[in-house]
């Protein structure tokens, strides 16, 4: 007699990851894939000229290039400041401590406002009125307010205190899944923490904080509530995200602005790339202990 499908061994299994692996590939296709083919399509479709008219206008207009630019003088800015930040603190918080859930419950915080009553707290406590801005002149730092918001470092703050607990938690994450044993068989040969940090920790990390510095790049190139709440956005803030929304929803020109949000992630994904390719060049093998 033979056999059924349901009948073989392990057969039970493949079943259930069919299953479950068709309604997450069906929404990755719904969701993504379709979105991103019919906006590229759409991008070759212009309103006026040829097939390549919106690309050669984007690239012809100084108020539309210039824009990639000025995101990426947001973007890299915060995401370094992010990244370099949180090495230090997760570093220090990596082993277990009646403080170490209490410190990353305040870091992480600014993860559960958003965007909107971050801007909201900033143009309250950072704007020319605020209290940031009276104390500096109460101990006559600044002669005069103090103008934190509406500007280009209204929005590179607003992304370092919403990208910085991201980026915290991934880091964390990393450094607790490297062997402590490692540092400690670094200390009984003399190393000092200094050194236990730069010759063993920091080496596997590299790979973490590649992908950590990849996914906040990514997260601070599309900023787009900050640069119009807390920025200058017909000016120094406008960002590559504000030209395709002005393309459209104020000029109705869909097409042009697909083919601004393919240019967007281009840059993005060019960016990546390289992140990436230096991982290749870091330590790629087991970073954890096991039991022995």
């Amino acid at each position: 007699m033979i056999q059924g499908a349901s009948d073989r061994p392990g057969a039970w299994w493949k079943d259930l990851t069919f299953w479950m692996l068709a309604p997450a590939t069906l929404f990755i296709l719904l969701v993504f894939v379709y979105p991103f083919v019919d906006g590229l399509i759409l991008s070759f479709n212009p309103m006026n000229g040829g097939y390549f008219a919106n690309y050669e206008n984007f690239f012809s207009d100084p108020r539309l290039w210039q824009t990639i630019g000025t995101t990426m003088k947001l973007a890299l800015p915060a995401t370094l400041i992010n990244v370099g930040v949180a090495i230090p603190v997760a570093y220090r918080l990596r082993n277990k401590s009646p403080y170490q859930k209490l410190a990353t419950t305040i870091i992480t915080i600014p993860l559960t406002l958003g965007t909107v009553l971050i801007a909201q707290g900033m143009l309250s406590y950072f704007g020319p009125n605020g209290w940031f801005s009276q104390l500096v002149q109460w101990l006559n730092i600044w002669d005069g307010p103090v103008r934190l918001t509406h500007n280009y470092w209204g929005v590179l703050i607003s992304l370092v205190i919403s990208g910085f607990p991201f980026v915290f938690l991934l880091i964390l994450s990393y450094i607790t899944g490297i062997d402590p044993v490692l540092s400690r068989a670094a200390a009984t040969l003399g190393a000092n923490p200094f050194r236990q940090f730069r010759h063993i920790v920091f080496p596997l990390l590299l790979p973490g904080l590649a992908m950590s510095f990849a996914l906040s790049f990514v997260q601070a190139f599309s900023v787009f509530p900050s640069a119009i709440l807390l920025g200058a956005p017909s000016g120094p803030t406008r960002v590559i995200s504000i030209a395709a929304y002005e393309a459209a929803f104020e000029n109705y020109d869909y097409s042009l602005a697909s083919a601004i949000a393919m240019i967007m992630g281009i840059v993005q994904l060019v960016v990546v790339a390289l992140v990436l390719g230096f991982r290749r060049l870091s330590y790629r093998g087991p970073v954890t202990g096991g039991k022995g």
